[in-house]
């Protein structure tokens, strides 16, 4: 058999679906739904979203439990437990450790939530956020949230960070020029977003901040927003490799 042959072979065992773990495959999905879930969930709702027996669904999630990557409410219904975020605390370290001071800065100087978005295949992942210490009001926005890459300021600015694509958003060409991203009720309705792109070496990212549109309606408020999140973005890129 020649090299090639044996490549080929290789890469069709490799896409075999005997080749993957279904039971591991649905305990993953089970995190996504409860992720996406508004509130906890039962156990029939869960089976009903994969889709599956219920009897599989319940030893998947005492599994999950025993992992504290589910946790059982007092009504019986399951969320996302505590043992994620420990997890989540050791992807991209060294970005995240870099990242926390800028955040933490940026945050009490806007009073808004400051957070730290990354690439996922086609999806903006929020990997660390800081909400401000002193502030009437603020919006929250946890870890793990998600959206289109190409949707909202934290990811034009993502994408500003890449090269250029011929079917991008004119946006993105802007954000490059300007080194900032402005969006309005592009992921959350009436909520407003300005970030700026982090690119290194080792690194590509978005350092973001999230508003009521009200709380900074003006243009030349907004650019010294824009002006802020650019400052942030290159302090954390000065303390990346």
């Amino acid at each position: 058999m020649t090299e090639s042959g044996t490549a080929a072979d290789s890469g069709k065992r490799a896409d075999a679906p005997g080749t993957r773990s279904q039971t591991l495959d649905r305990g993953i999905r089970a995190l996504e739904v409860l992720h996406e879930a508004p509130g906890p969930m039962s156990i029939a709702e869960l089976a009903r979203a994969l889709e599956v027996h219920r009897s599989i669904i319940y030893r998947i999630l005492r599994t999950l439990e025993d992992h504290r990557l589910v946790s059982r409410t007092r009504d019986g219904t399951y969320e996302l437990g505590l043992g994620l975020p420990a997890l989540a605390r050791g992807v991209s370290r060294g970005l995240q450790s870099a990242a926390l001071p800028a955040l933490s800065s940026l945050a009490d100087a806007t009073g808004m939530t400051a957070f730290l978005v990354v690439p996922s295949g086609d999806k903006a992942i929020t990997l660390a956020n800081v909400e401000p210490r002193q502030s009437v009001a603020h919006i929250a926005y946890a870890p793990g949230m998600r959206h289109p890459l190409d949707r909202g300021a934290p990811g034009l600015a993502v994408l500003a960070a890449l090269p250029a694509r011929e079917d991008e958003r004119a946006e993105v060409g802007q954000v490059r020029e300007r080194g900032w991203a402005y969006s309005r009720s592009e992921v959350l309705p009436g909520m407003s977003s300005v970030a700026a792109p982090i690119s290194t070496a080792t690194d590509v990212a978005s350092v973001a901040v999230i508003y009521l549109e009200s709380a900074c309606p003006d243009e030349r408020d907004r650019q010294e927003l824009g002006e802020r999140v650019r400052s942030a973005a290159k302090e954390i890129m000065a303390d990346l490799p």
